[in-house]
């Protein structure tokens, strides 16, 4: 990976549905080899996909709320399958520290996140943190400046 494939990378995190021309013209190569160079960073299994930002208030998820849930090694199998099929879920991180697992969910309502809560204490204790506003949205990895 060279500078060029970093500064595409840059751009892509910017807004995924930059044009090649607009790519190209930042990176001063033909689309052809924008396009080829894309391919392989997602052959590669450097960019995973593409997605849309959104605003969750806009679409009635009012509540977004941090879950920490600790729980023994043993039932981690079994949780996984469970939290990969809970819609409201956003992101689930298998962390170091005093919690086994950080979940990030939103819901429309509290009663909603309550049911989630009363389910992932079968696999432990929780400790839930609501979100009152978002600082710093979430922007990507940092790639340093080619300007």
């Amino acid at each position: 990976m060279d500078k060029v494939d970093l500064k595409i990378i840059k751009l892509l995190q910017e807004n995924a549905r930059y044009p090649l021309k607009k790519l190209s013209e930042e990176v001063f190569l033909t689309a052809a080899a924008i396009s080829a160079r894309i391919e392989k960073l997602e052959k590669a299994g450097v960019i995973t996909g593409y997605h849309a930002s959104i605003n969750e208030l806009e679409l009635g998820y009012n509540i977004v709320a941090f879950i920490n849930l600790t729980m023994t090694p043993e039932l981690k199998a079994e949780f996984c399958e469970f939290i990969q099929a809970c819609p409201n879920v956003i992101e689930c991180n298998c962390v170091s520290g005093n919690y086994s697992m950080v979940i990030k969910v939103a819901y429309q309502r509290t009663v909603e996140l309550d049911v989630l809560i009363s389910h992932l204490q079968k696999y432990g204790n929780t400790e839930t943190q609501i979100v009152f506003s978002t600082p710093v949205k979430f922007r990507g990895i940092s790639i340093m400046d080619f300007q």
